[in-house]
């Protein structure tokens, strides 16, 4: 609730008897509310009331020439909602009626004592006040619907929601598209069964979760395409609920991935600022980056390490009208906790030991920008209250400071752990959550990513060679089926590191099995321990693994083999016949 503090709130007293102007002035200033104007006429009130603000008027009913009600007839026709309290000498039910039928909040009769004075502004305050939160969260819902409205119509997902008797609620453009017969009035309020053939095919997923309450796993179901042609549906489907967990029907995605194919190839794009990638899942999130910049609120960026979180802020930033601001970086997780406070909102000199001078914090510096909090998830309770706070009113102070500071800054955090998890186990404010994720973007792994690997192999070649100064140009086939076999689970930062390591490592112009590392090479061995035998055992037997992995990976080609071990064809032969090495063996199990 928006919290009027007595010495912000501004009052006009309006009575064309100066004892009892001064008087409810007096009783007014001192118990803290200010500034409190005075007027003596209704043409003086109404010039004050044209010019200024007021949170509160309290007016004589009865004066010379026009009367209170006229006042409080004016206020009123203006637009203007702040409480009016009416004060008369001679109260009778008629103007009582009239003054309360008008708005007035309360009608107080003379004497009036100072308590009754007190007591009935500091209600109306309280009602005026509670009128501002509510309007204000009306205004942020209705915002926020607007957010949801844009970013629902721009995912070329098919959406639709259903409610618990299966009617239809609502359905994305991308789903519209399915039903060109049909006008959407048409369409809302519908059952699935009887809207057609398509929508039949999610029927038993919408019964699913109605029965179950649980979300219905990715899955892939056949259609036809409207050329007659068969095509595949990946469908999901998840429960919808309110923010008291009340069931409100099923969510529904589905994608045509026949198409998908046909959409690469119209040209989809291969970068949005720093961020690379041409599959579709990074098309959508390039539309929800150049959505969601636009918007001026909150955005919560998830995903695995590596997935690129701190460019889609710098993204977000670069499509916002805030692009000629400043952007601030804090990485939660480098700072210590003790400082950490200090450098989001500054301490004052002496605030603590070591503090020699004043410093100015990160929200300050990001003033009238982009405040970018990474790894939001490993803040302390108490940071994440201070922090909840200053989302809440926009204001904050620095360490060892009792002076409010405002400032305009929008706030993009990030994690790679599950919040939702860390709300339910304790870790984690429920409140702050729900501030931080108002809209939310979530990174796919580089391992959903398709052939957005070897994009971004061919942009980090291009980068470390010209940094080394190699000659580096390209990457083998067999080095490739290595990359794209590997999780990634470090994402697009462990292929950078691997990478500039091969590039390092090579002499021509070619990147090679030998030059990735042995994790990528040999998985499997890579985790083995150390053991009990012999050293000379161990590299004996490490050098046989590494001859046959080399002669699948090369088809049986020894010649080829042989290079990409360093070592001469002869010698090759040998360490065949040593280990007894079967090479059409070696084939046989490739091909398994």
């Amino acid at each position: 609730m928006i919290d009027l503090s007595k010495e912000n709130t501004r009052v006009l007293v309006v009575d064309d008897e100066e004892s009892l102007r001064l008087t409810f002035q007096m009783f007014l200033s001192r118990e803290g509310y200010g500034p409190v104007d005075t007027a003596s006429t209704f043409g003086e009130a109404l010039s004050l009331v044209e010019t200024r603000d007021y949170d509160l008027i309290v007016s004589d009913i009865v004066m010379d020439g026009a009367s209170g009600i006229d006042l409080l007839r004016t206020v009123k026709d203006q637009g203007l909602e702040c409480p009016m309290v009416m004060v008369t000498g001679y109260p009778n039910i008629n103007t009582a009626a009239e003054a309360v039928r008008l708005g007035a909040f309360d009608y107080l009769a003379k004497p009036v004592k100072k308590e009754d004075l007190l007591r009935t502004a500091r209600m109306a305050l309280q009602q005026y006040s509670l009128q501002n939160a509510n309007k204000e969260l009306a205004r942020e819902k209705e915002q926020y619907r607007k957010y949801l409205d844009a970013v629902f119509a721009s995912v070329r997902d098919l959406i639709l929601t259903v409610d618990p008797e299966c009617r239809l609620v609502r359905l994305n453009a991308a789903a519209r598209k399915w039903f060109p017969e049909q006008v959407e009035d048409e369409l809302i309020g519908k059952s699935l069964a009887e809207i057609g053939q398509i929508a039949n095919l999610f029927m038993s997923d919408v019964k699913a979760v109605l029965e179950t309450g649980q979300e219905v796993a990715e899955h892939r179901v056949e259609h036809i395409c409207e050329d007659g042609q068969s095509g595949i549906f990946r469908i999901s489907a998840v429960p919808l609920k309110d923010d008291g967990g009340a069931f409100l029907g099923v969510v529904l995605v589905a994608r045509d991935v026949s198409q998908l194919e046909a959409l690469e190839q119209k040209g989809n794009r291969v970068k949005l600022h720093r961020i690379c990638g041409s599959s579709q899942v990074m098309q959508n999130v390039y539309t929800l980056i150049e959505n969601v910049g636009k918007v001026d609120t909150t955005v919560l960026i998830m995903g695995e390490s590596g997935t690129g979180k701190e460019l889609v802020a710098e993204a977000l930033h670069a499509e916002s009208p805030r692009r000629d601001m400043p952007l601030v970086k804090m990485d939660c997780t480098a700072i210590s906790e003790s400082l950490l406070e200090s450098e989001l909102f500054g301490h004052k000199k002496g605030a603590f030991t070591g503090a020699d001078r004043d410093r100015v914090g990160h929200l300050l510096n990001a003033d009238g920008g982009t405040l970018f909090l990474d790894e939001i998830g490993d803040i302390s309770p108490l940071m994440q209250l201070r922090l909840l706070r200053f989302l809440q009113e926009r204001t904050f102070y620095p360490v060892g400071s009792d002076q409010a500071i405002s400032v305009d800054v929008r706030v993009v955090a990030a994690t790679n752990a599950d919040l939702r998890k860390k709300v339910e186990s304790g870790e984690f404010r429920e409140d702050l959550y729900y501030r931080l994720k108002v809209l939310g973007i979530v990174l796919p792994p580089l391992r959903a990513r398709g052939h957005d690997l070897e994009i971004l192999i061919d942009i980090f070649l291009k980068r470390f060679s010209s940094r080394l100064g190699k000659p580096v140009s390209g990457v083998s086939d067999q080095a490739l089926a290595v990359m794209r076999n590997h999780q990634w689970r470090g994402n697009v930062r462990e292929l950078e590191h691997v990478m500039e390591r091969a590039c390092v490592l090579c002499e021509n112009d070619t990147i090679t099995v030998d030059h990735l590392p042995i994790e990528l090479r040999e998985p499997d061995q890579a985790n083995i321990q150390p053991h009990s035998q012999p050293q000379l055992l161990n590299e004996l037997e490490s050098e046989e693994v590494r001859i046959v992995n080399t002669l699948q990976r090369t088809y049986g080609n020894k010649a080829q083999a042989a290079r990409i071990l360093g070592i001469d064809r002869s010698t090759l032969y040998r360490k065949i016949k040593l280990y007894g090495i079967d090479p059409d063996g070696v084939l046989d199990s490739a091909e398994e």
